[in-house]
């Protein structure tokens, strides 16, 4: 899919000789992934090259990856850019990207701002690390792939397709996983790292499943307020991983977590749902994403419980002429 695009892709790759790789905002599993396997497949592949992974923004629970380079405002002026897993150009983590020479955009998001020179967006994919994944294949007899590249692409795919249960997930997703492994992927060394958790966690994943509350017509969600994430030593991290444990509830189509975020003066917003679409609803509230699987952001508690009325809005309509789903 998307073969031409790909070509000129590698094209660009191979005339420019310093090239500087950057992702999002709150960085999650499949844009550092895609990010550092990308990097590290384009190292192996063109030493001579200069390549750099940019990014102004941190992830603590994936600091097992790595870190990433200190690149000079000066090395844009003839760079090229590759910007991964990143919808809008608002939510580019690197302050630095107007100054590059060019501007890739590879991205599996809801094409909403094509703010590349080159746009190669397949929102059918489960992940932007699937994209990597097909085209290092499209281009294996020139591109190198490592053990190490391989974990990381695969750990992006994993991780944002709820290993592999989420919207997007086909024959092909599971093929390149399949690639990927071939490498030699230490998966139960990766595992343990993604979904092992610190003792806080737990007992906060407790407290949730007492403390859902579920709108009249099944929207379930959770209000992470500063208190509650201090009183379980939470990182904002794990608080916005919570969402996941509200998807079980029978009738509960969306759910919702919120988080207080203090330092950021807004509340964050994680979307979910089964069957019915929420990107148009998280897009109205200072976000978007996927059809299923969004994320927003509203700066007040008002605001946060409009969207909550407008979700149970939503899943009410749903209902009416579907009936109640699973």
């Amino acid at each position: 899919m998307n073969e031409e695009i790909k070509r000129q892709i590698l094209a660009k790759i191979e005339a420019y000789g310093t090239i500087v790789v950057s992702r999002h905002i709150r960085p999650d599993g499949d844009a550092v992934g895609s990010t550092m396997g990308f990097t590290r497949i384009l190292r192996d592949t063109y030493p001579e090259k200069k390549i750099f992974l940019a990014d102004d923004d941190f992830a603590d629970y994936l600091a097992f990856c790595g870190g990433e380079d200190d690149v000079p405002e000066e090395a844009y002026a003839d760079a090229l850019l590759i910007v991964i897993d990143t919808g809008t150009r608002k939510r580019i983590s690197n302050k630095n990207y107007r100054l590059a020479k060019e501007i890739i955009k590879i991205d599996h998001h809801i094409e909403a701002d094509p703010y590349g020179d080159l746009n190669w967006v397949e929102d059918f994919r489960s992940s932007a690390c699937e994209m990597i994944a097909d085209f290092y294949l499209t281009f294996q007899d020139k591109l190198k792939l490592s053990r190490e590249a391989a974990t990381y692409i695969y750990m992006g795919m994993v991780t944002d397709s709820g290993r592999f249960r989420f919207e997007g997930v086909t024959g092909e997703t599971l093929r390149l996983a399949g690639a990927l492994l071939d490498k030699g992927v230490d998966y139960e060394t990766l595992f343990a790292h993604l979904y092992t958790e610190e003792p806080a966690s737990l007992k906060f994943k407790s407290y949730v499943y007492g403390h859902i509350q579920i709108t009249p017509n099944g929207v379930a969600y959770l209000y992470a307020d500063r208190e509650m994430q201090e009183k379980f030593a939470l990182s904002f991290e794990d608080a916005c991983a919570i969402v996941d444990e509200l998807n079980s509830i029978k009738g509960s189509l969306i759910w919702v977590a919120f988080i207080d975020n203090e330092a950021a003066g807004n509340i964050r917003v994680r979307l979910r749902s089964r069957f019915l679409g929420i990107n148009d609803l998280a897009i109205k509230y200072h976000g978007g994403g996927h059809n299923m699987a969004a994320g927003a952001t509203v700066f007040s508690v008002e605001e946060m419980r409009a969207l909550i009325e407008e979700a149970d809005e939503l899943l009410g309509a749903y209902k009416a002429t579907h009936g109640e789903a699973i």
